[in-house]
């Protein structure tokens, strides 16, 4: 809620130890079916349904829900990504960010159920920035959030509507998010010492 996909801190591989494994790729396409079918449920259906993922780990799991979605109704979903990097709380305590992609599917948010979909949801701030940037692009009609791992520790009253697994973990401990289409390999992995956060993921 980018990595900001990057909200969650990182473990940088170059410093730390890849910690133990608490997702495999199995279990990621589990969770994402689940997800998939809860949105579909909650929805009554994938009328007006438009997926936005938080770049950059975001953006792939958005369009793999998609796809699951379309497999049971037979409907391809409209899948974005929204970019969160001006809208961010911490914009004068960091160097200069790269910006990341922003790409409203055509047809737009406006008057749709629009779906916010994340990697790890940790202190909700980026949540809250993402919630700021739609606000720039359209007027959705409802707005749910879907995340493959929520950690907990809360900052802001932020919910996942939908969420692939709750690791409850320490705030020394670091959970990383590996996807194929970045990493060659889908994992989560959780380390029990605090690493270097990457730039991007200071914010989640």
């Amino acid at each position: 809620m980018p990595a900001e996909s990057a909200s969650d801190p990182v473990t940088d591989p170059g410093t730390h130890h890849e910690g133990r494994t608490v997702l495999d790729s199995r279990d990621i396409s589990r969770a994402l079916t689940r997800i998939a079918h809860e949105i579909l449920e909650r929805n009554k259906g994938a009328s007006d349904l438009v997926l936005l993922g938080i770049p950059t780990r975001g953006v792939p799991l958005a369009q793999r829900v998609a796809a699951k979605i379309a497999a049971v109704e037979g409907i391809d979903i409209p899948v974005g990504s929204l970019d969160i990097t001006m809208y961010r709380d911490d914009l004068r305590m960091r160097p200069a960010r790269t910006l990341l992609p922003t790409e409203i599917p055509h047809g737009g948010i406006d008057d749709k159920t629009v779906v916010l979909v994340d990697d790890v949801l940790f202190s909700g701030r980026t949540i809250r920035a993402a919630l700021d940037a739609m606000n720039d692009v359209g007027r959705p009609k409802t707005v749910r959030l879907a995340v493959l791992v929520d950690r907990g520790h809360r900052e802001l009253p932020i919910r996942a509507d939908f969420v692939g697994k709750n690791l409850p973990t320490s705030l020394v401990e670091s959970v990383r998010v590996r996807l194929a289409e970045f990493d060659g390999v889908d994992a989560v992995t959780i380390a029990g010492v605090a690493a270097r956060s990457t730039d991007a993921e200071v914010l989640r």
